[in-house]
């Protein structure tokens, strides 16, 4: 299998597994689809966490598999590759992108699809796209643009040239900048405190900061507001502020 899911301590790791570079080939996005929606859908899953090994997040998509398309056999697969991306961005849990090696292409355009990012510091991302007469496929436009703002991703996308960690860092593109060897290590501690937590509550969070990202503030807000008072509902809640009350804060246990 070229992407694995691997749960434990209530977090799921989404394994990229395509030696040398992990190559985002059309299995490979297949198979990242179908497990982002088993993570989504696992109550055992609390928080996701997506690694592709010590050496190499993910270089890109398949070039060689590309190559041998032509223009109707991209327009009928376009939409299953952005898809597969969505299908991982849209889980309703935290997920944290463990990213060592580079990130380039298809690789750099799902960490995006992740919440938070950690990168080793000896890390390379980009999107390098233009640079083979194209442009990012699978949200990277529309993602990169939002993350770190339009001038910064017209930049990167324009130039195609790759930033090394520290410029990543500066410019919002990671969040978290660890040696190499502790990259894993750091992500899954980042997923399992988030896996103890509420999970309704961490859902309408993600929910309400996506869905605003996307729309006026107006319908922002009455999605804020839907959920705010929906997780009155919720024995969580109940947990929370009776034991802020007792305890202080910071010390309630979800279910």
């Amino acid at each position: 299998m070229t992407v694995t899911l691997e749960v434990a301590e209530g977090v799921g790791t989404l394994r990229l597994d395509r030696p040398p570079m992990n190559a985002l080939d059309i299995a490979t996005q297949d198979r990242l689809k179908e497990l982002a929606e088993e993570a989504t859908r696992r109550d055992d899953v609390r928080a996701v966490v997506i690694y592709g090994g010590e050496r190499v997040f993910a270089a890109g998509a398949d070039i060689k598999e590309m190559q041998d398309m032509d223009h109707t056999a991209m327009v009928l697969r376009a939409r299953a590759l952005q898809d597969s991306f969505t299908a991982v961005a849209r889980i309703p849990k935290p997920v944290v992108a463990a990213i060592t090696g580079y990130a380039l292409g298809g690789g750099c355009e799902l960490a995006l699809c992740a919440d938070y990012r950690i990168a080793a510091d000896n890390a390379k991302l980009g999107q390098p796209e233009i640079l083979l007469g194209l442009i990012p496929g699978a949200g990277g436009t529309q993602r990169l643009s939002r993350l770190v703002g339009p001038s910064k991703a017209k930049d990167l996308i324009f130039t195609g040239r790759q930033v090394r960690a520290d410029e990543a860092l500066a410019i919002g593109l990671v969040d978290r900048i660890v040696p190499a060897a502790d990259v894993y290590e750091q992500a899954h501690a980042w997923a399992a405190k988030l896996a103890q937590g509420p999970a309704i509550a961490l859902r309408a969070a993600k929910e309400s900061v996506d869905t605003g990202l996307e729309t006026d503030i107006d319908t922002g807000l009455a999605v804020e507001r839907n959920w705010f008072a929906g997780l009155f509902a919720t024995e969580d809640r109940e947990r929370g502020m009776r034991s802020f009350v007792e305890e202080g804060p910071g010390k309630a246990k979800f279910r």
